[in-house]
């Protein structure tokens, strides 16, 4: 047997294929949307990939179960409380799939989903006792469990998942024997729970001793700790998590679809009827200059989650990124079930050379320059676009809170008669918080270098609040 993870870093995801070189068949579990690297593993083995597994229906991205069963004929397998479009294999309690070496049995572990469900993974050569691992998904990660507050739930309420997530850890998988490698199918970054490692495998004794939600408690204990500090979850898990339980086209037709390169006046008119156009390149770069009116969501950072919180999937999207960046970014988009991408500008932001009149720039500001223009006195609104709990840590004094996810509707706390400052972290978010403020009419914007953490390391005075 072999097992092998795949961690997709911008969607701190993590999926599985576990092969069997007597029978030579394969399995992957919560894959990808994007499927080569498990196509081109299998193949390099000799296996076949027969099944494909879903430990829920996840709300973070768009599964390639779809693909996988196209490409290869796999049967796809759910947990027995699914309902899907598709056809599939229910999955429920001490089901088992069996092929050579490998056997997968099947615990029904709902909480976060009513329909998830955790793998147990034996090695029949070493034994068929005890489990050499478990595929936890988003019911256990490491140092942390999965939320059942996601509206993804429909029909259930967060007490309802809560009490259901308590009874799968403490009757089912905390009683596997302490050597269990334990493999999630998310770890830190991702919105699916709030204090996930950044280790992306453990044992269920680690776990027992060091997960804060493992640790010996009663049900209402522990339901109030699991729905305590939850980060506010994007508004397209919904959307993901419908559309991973329907049949539809896979990915690779649909950037066949979006792989369009458009010239500037075709963007412009999209632009005029209402497409929303995304700028992908890196905030400084955006900053440098602009087609006027267009989102930046940098492809450095998290780029998938923003750019789904912050992008509809029902109106056309186009793309500009650097020459060449077109096809990751619309893929990107892709695998959180962005199939509406129409096309992107030709030649990139070269296509706007000799046309001033439809750019903007950004001017950016050192901490040490903007303290300078406080002391001065000089009227600058400060807009922090952190979330709340970052800013515990400290904030500069006098700023304004509007969190990155909620600036649009409450753009208006957000005043207009002088300078604005923006910062977050480290200078990833300002950049898509300015685009926000410019598409509102805001033309006095400015960019904190580095944000508060270049704040705090220039030694300039923060403040924590009350």
């Amino acid at each position: 047997m072999q097992l092998k993870q795949y961690y997709l870093g911008c969607l701190a995801h993590a999926s599985y294929l576990i092969g069997d070189e007597k029978s030579k068949t394969a399995a992957v579990v919560d894959p990808q949307r994007d499927i080569a690297q498990y196509l081109k593993d299998a193949e390099a083995h000799g296996w076949t990939i027969k099944h494909v597994l879903l430990t829920h229906f996840h709300a973070d991205f768009l599964a390639g179960h779809i693909e996988l069963r196209d490409r290869t004929g796999a049967n796809i397998y759910l947990g027995a409380k699914a309902e899907a479009e598709y056809e599939f294999t229910p999955l429920k309690e001490g089901d088992v799939i069996e092929y050579g070496d490998v056997r997968l049995k099947t615990l029904e572990t709902p909480g976060h989903t009513p329909e998830g469900v955790s793998l147990l993974v034996y090695d029949l050569e070493s034994s068929d006792q005890n489990p050499y691992a478990v595929l936890t998904g988003d019911t256990l990660f490491i140092g942390d469990v999965g939320r059942p507050d996601l509206l993804a739930s429909i029909g259930f309420t967060a007490d309802e998942l809560a009490e259901m997530l308590y009874d799968s850890l403490t009757q089912k998988l905390i009683k596997l024997p302490d050597d269990t490698l334990v493999y999630p199918a998310h770890g830190a970054g991702s919105l699916c729970g709030k204090n996930l490692s950044d280790e992306t495998v453990s044992t269920i004794g680690e776990q027992k001793k060091y997960n804060y939600a493992l640790q010996p408690m009663s049900k209402e204990e522990f339901m109030d700790i699991v729905r305590a500090d939850q980060p506010d979850a994007p508004e397209y898990f919904v959307y993901d998590a419908i559309k991973n339980r329907e049949e539809r086209v896979s990915l690779e037709e649909s950037m066949k679809r979006s792989m369009v390169a458009l010239g500037l006046e075709d963007v412009l008119r999209l632009r005029n009827q209402g497409a929303q156009v995304v700028d992908v390149r890196e905030g400084i770069d955006f900053d440098a200059g602009h087609l006027s009116g267009v989102l930046n969501v940098g492809l450095q950072g998290k780029y998938a989650t923003w750019a789904g919180s912050l992008l509809s999937h029902d109106e056309p999207i186009v793309v500009i990124a650097e020459e060449g960046g077109e096809e990751e970014a619309i893929m990107r988009l892709g695998r959180i079930g962005f199939d509406n991408v129409v096309g992107y500008l030709g030649g990139g932001v070269t296509a706007l050379d000799g046309r001033p009149e439809l750019t903007q720039s950004v001017e950016r500001i050192t901490a040490t320059a903007l303290q300078e223009k406080l002391e001065a006195e000089e009227k600058i609104t400060i807009l922090d676009v952190r979330s709340p709990q970052e800013r515990e840590s400290g904030t500069i004094e006098n700023s304004i809170s509007v969190p990155l996810n909620h600036l649009a509707e409450r753009i208006s706390e957000v005043p207009q008669s002088h300078s604005v400052v923006v910062h977050c972290a480290g200078g990833y978010r300002s950049a898509i918080a300015i685009s926000i403020l410019q598409q509102h009419g805001y033309e006095n914007v400015l960019d904190l270098v580095g944000g508060f953490k270049a704040w705090r390391a220039s030694n300039l005075q923060t403040q924590t609040p009350a």
